[in-house]
């Protein structure tokens, strides 16, 4: 091959190997993004003032876990497995609020599962500590988090962790649960957040964000 044939093909194998290189990288990056749900209803600017969103849970698989967003802040929708719910008893003494007693959630969720339904956690994803955003790690015992790991949200800023109900572990730099908003349920697969049954609770703020 002559050097005038080389310049020829090298800047189509050269873009060849970047179109590929993309393709892979977009594929890792999606597949760590967390699924992303838009609410029914309203607008964006009526969500950043603070208006509810409805959001249709019909389709988050056990075990899986959504986001939305109201108020600017990302809402996770987590549809909690039987076997991740029979665990969470279990970690109460390894909790800094296993009872929920600070008012880090509306009053009909401070209970072992946080939640009005067992299976659905519903959270202002915003760590306690700082503001970071926590991740999703419903592995056991990954090399990183150690044995004692039975699933939760891990936040990478700090390293705080809080198990499948929120609720901060002993010796994390956040001193807080995640936040519960207000919420209900419009039916068996339309869930409100933003208020309670009712209209009520629109403004409620808790303790720490």
């Amino acid at each position: 091959m002559t050097k005038q044939s080389k310049e020829e093909v090298d800047p189509t194998r050269r873009r060849f190997l970047v179109a590929t290189t993309s393709v892979i990288g977009g594929a890792i990056v999606a597949a760590a993004v967390v699924p992303f749900i838009e609410s029914m209803e309203p607008s964006d600017a009526a969500v950043a003032a603070g208006a509810p969103i409805d959001l249709d849970i019909s389709k988050i698989e056990p075990g899986a876990l959504v986001t939305a967003k109201w108020r600017s802040r990302p809402i996770w929708v987590l549809n909690r497995t039987d076997s991740q719910l029979q665990e969470l008893p279990k970690l109460d003494p390894r909790l800094k609020d296993p009872h929920s007693k600070e008012p880090q959630q509306i009053p009909s969720c401070a209970n072992g599962q946080r939640s009005l339904k067992p299976k659905y956690f519903v959270c202002v994803a915003i760590c306690t500590h700082l503001g970071c955003v926590p991740t999703y790690r419903p592995e056991i015992a990954p090399p990183d988090l150690g044995p004692n790991w039975e699933g939760g949200f891990f936040c990478p800023c700090h390293g705080s962790r809080y198990d499948l109900a929120g609720r901060v572990f002993k010796g994390s730099p956040a001193p807080l649960n995640l936040p519960v908003p207000p919420h209900y349920y419009v039916s068996d697969t339309k869930l409100r957040v933003g208020e309670l049954e009712g209209g009520g609770e629109q403004n409620w703020q808790p303790a720490t964000w």
